[in-house]
């Protein structure tokens, strides 16, 4: 009422309404006689309150512009239709409808602003009725009822209404295609496309971008150089499209002259623009060309901020990623769903849980810890850097939860040999409804590997491929045949990977020879080898496990023959290598080596554990040092492996108490895992370890594997 007082003294030449006064004082009772003598006659009392009217819905103050339109005795068909619009926007579809049904006089726009609202609140059986009901339909009827069909995803009834159309303009043939290419009707879009008898630029910007979402970034591209020769000028939207899909392709010649057409054209201050040339130029590995682009004024939008983020991460750029991230706080730039998954990304890359505990606290400062997407990043964060306790927190406390979300924590819980948390979520995910996909099942036979769970695994496999033939895939039969090969069912896991329906690849030949290594099967494993020479001639792993076994087998003139024609061949085993991160740096560790500036307190600390050791009743194993050499001295190699220097390290740096976290590149070996258990009792610390394989947690003498890894 204040607003409509305020309008009133504005008015100084007006000084009646009808026959009534009105006087200048602030008086509620003059105002509310000036509205009872208001009518559709006099044209300017109805155009204020109008203007009224709509400032007060589009603030969404609905009792109030009811109450000036109550005051109106005759309102004509566009405040009706103000009102309707009004009442829907905010999910009030019952007045709105109880509105309409008062309507004096009704015209095609009523009926319009009537079935958008029905299909903006989703009652879409009632917007079908009114349109069935239209005494009159427009373009614009038809149209809105194509894209209320679309919007519910039932494409069959919006592509019967759409031939059923007595009249077609732009606007519904691009509504069409949009909806082609939204349910990834490729064909029949292009179909429609070569149909229409005029384009717009929205035509050609709505296939170029539909193109470009259904995985046809290059067709997208030709249909912008044709859209060219036409001489259609692009907007804004065409170039971000066509930025997008250059950069899918890396087509960084395309993608520069683009760029030089949104400078000819002034679209350079579009913050989506910008935001599309950053990613562009990201994905092509132009960093500093993105970081350019970025520089050229200071941007307000997270969008534009968020693209540099991902881009520095897409170009491992991790330390500038957080850096980015940073500096949008101090500036105020509000991160969002999109931000915080690129930040947490970064910090599972860095391998830093303090970054990314700190990218924690400021989803919770800002109330996103819940969200679907930034949760869901939480738990993997968590679930990669050795806490699979803090990332099944996290997801227990999301509100809504997507496929995947329970994905996330299925296999995070694999990763951590939590195979009876796995098959406990898995149940949960059943009973909420939730349908699970490929990625789930291969989660599932994950966690029932680490766990030696042979029956669970056998049935999840049996399931899939009876019940979902077309959704098994190359790594499902790898998870079975790693289940077989962990429990020693060597000839049954060769058996089935020779009958698997699609070709065997190194990595499925690979687990076989792997675990003949442990259960010393040398027929089986030379078999293995040579599928995997056939595949691949160079592949190092595969020398070096069947050296090994040869080794272990005391075979070593066999062993040696090997290791020759790795020479020859001049094959380079990768070397084992452990890492730490201490206040955000990354302490890497070869074994044997005394590079690192605390080399002397390290294998000083390394020799007080073997003391320790000792006085617990450890017994080096030396099968798992696979050199020719005396006992002394394969003792001493096994001491100086790179996990052990690495926990040294820990022990010396680290707060007493604290868990200790060391990653290695290879799978750890049998002597350090029995060590590691014994040394975590000694230092009364947990010591969490992630190898090649899965992560294993030491507490108290005991490690979460149960010994099966």
């Amino acid at each position: 009422m204040s607003l409509c007082r305020a309008n009133l003294r504005s008015l100084k030449s007006v000084r009646t309404f009808g026959s009534v006064s009105v006087s200048q004082s602030n008086s509620p009772i003059s105002l509310t006689k000036s509205f009872k003598s208001v009518t559709h006659y006099d044209w300017r009392s109805t155009d204020s309150c109008k203007s009224l009217i709509f400032h007060h819905l589009k603030n969404k103050r609905l009792d109030e512009a009811r109450m000036i339109f109550d005051k109106i005795q005759m309102p004509g068909a566009h405040l009706y239709n103000m009102m309707i619009v009004g009442y829907a926007q905010n999910e009030r579809l019952d007045v709105a409808l109880s509105m309409f049904d008062e309507m004096p006089v009704r015209d095609c726009v009523s009926w319009n602003s009537m079935i958008k609202g029905c299909l903006d609140c989703g009652c879409l059986g009632i917007a079908r009725k009114l349109f069935n009901e239209m005494p009159e339909r427009s373009v614009v009827s038809w149209t809105t009822m194509v894209n209320g069909y679309l919007r519910f995803r039932q494409v069959e009834l919006a592509e019967a209404l759409f031939h059923e159309m007595p009249a077609r303009d732009i606007a519904a043939w691009n509504s069409m295609i949009h909806g082609y290419f939204s349910f990834d009707r490729v064909d029949d879009a292009m179909n429609l496309f070569e149909k229409m008898p005029r384009r717009n630029v929205i035509s050609w910007t709505s296939v170029i971008c539909g193109l470009d979402q259904c995985g046809k970034s290059e067709e997208a591209l030709i249909l912008f150089r044709k859209m060219m020769v036409s001489g259609v000028e692009p907007t804004s939207s065409t170039l971000s499209s066509v930025l997008t899909a250059s950069a899918n392709v890396l087509a960084l010649q395309l993608g520069v002259q683009v760029h030089g057409q949104v400078v000819r054209l002034g679209y350079c201050f579009d913050e989506f623009i910008s935001a599309s040339l950053i990613s562009f130029y990201a994905n092509c590995q132009y960093i500093e060309d993105a970081w350019k682009v970025f520089n050229e004024k200071l941007h307000e939008s997270v969008v534009v901020w968020t693209a540099l983020l991902t881009g520095y991460g897409l170009n491992a750029r991790h330390e500038n990623a957080l850096m980015v991230f940073g500096e949008m706080i101090k500036m105020g730039i509000l991160p969002n769903q999109s931000t915080f998954c690129s930040a947490l990304n970064s910090c599972c890359e860095l391998e830093d849980l303090d970054k990314g505990k700190g990218v924690h606290t400021t989803t919770i400062k800002l109330g996103l810890e819940n969200d679907v997407f930034v949760g869901n990043s939480l738990v993997v964060m968590y679930s990669e850097l050795g806490h699979i306790d803090l990332a099944a927190d996290i997801f227990k406390r999301l509100g809504h939860k997507n496929v995947v979300s329970w994905n996330s924590i299925i296999v995070g819980c694999a990763q951590h040999g939590c195979g009876k948390w796995a098959l406990i979520f898995f149940t949960q995910m059943i009973r909420a409804g939730v349908d699970p996909d490929e990625i789930t099942y291969t989660g599932l036979l994950s966690a029932c590997s680490h766990a030696g769970m042979l029956q669970k695994g056998r049935c999840f496999f049996e399931y899939v491929s009876r019940y979902k033939p077309n959704e098994v895939e190359l790594r499902h039969y790898a998870c079975m045949v790693d289940i077989l090969c962990r429990l020693g069912k060597l000839e049954e896991a060769e058996k089935l990977v020779q009958n698997m329906p699609m070709k065997a690849t190194a990595n499925i030949w690979l687990a076989l020879l792997s675990a003949c290594r442990i259960y010393l099967n040398i027929q089986v494993a030379e078999r293995a080898a040579k599928s995997i020479f056939d595949l691949e001639s160079h592949r190092a792993a595969a020398y070096v496990l069947l050296s090994n076994l040869y080794a272990s087998a005391g075979r070593w003139r066999d062993a040696s023959r090997v290791r020759t024609k790795m020479r020859a061949e001049r094959i380079v085993k990768q070397r084992g290598c452990s890492w730490i991160t201490f206040k955000g740096i990354r302490h890497e560790f070869l074994s044997g080596d005394k590079s690192h500036p605390l080399s002397d307190k390290l294998y000083e600390k390394v020799d007080w554990l073997g003391g320790k050791l000792k006085e617990s009743g450890y017994i080096p194993d030396h099968r798992f040092d696979l050199h020719d050499v005396e006992g002394e001295q394969k003792e001493e190699m096994l001491s100086y492996h790179s996990e052990r220097l690495a926990i040294a390290f820990g022990l010396i740096c680290t707060v007493d108490g604290t868990t200790i976290t060391v990653m290695k590149n290879l799978r750890v070996c049998g002597d350090c895992h029995s060590a590691i258990k014994i040394i975590a009792r000694i230092v009364g610390r947990e010591i969490v370890l992630r190898d090649s394989s899965r992560f294993h947690h030491f507490r108290d003498g005991v490690c979460s594997c149960g010994d099966y890894w």
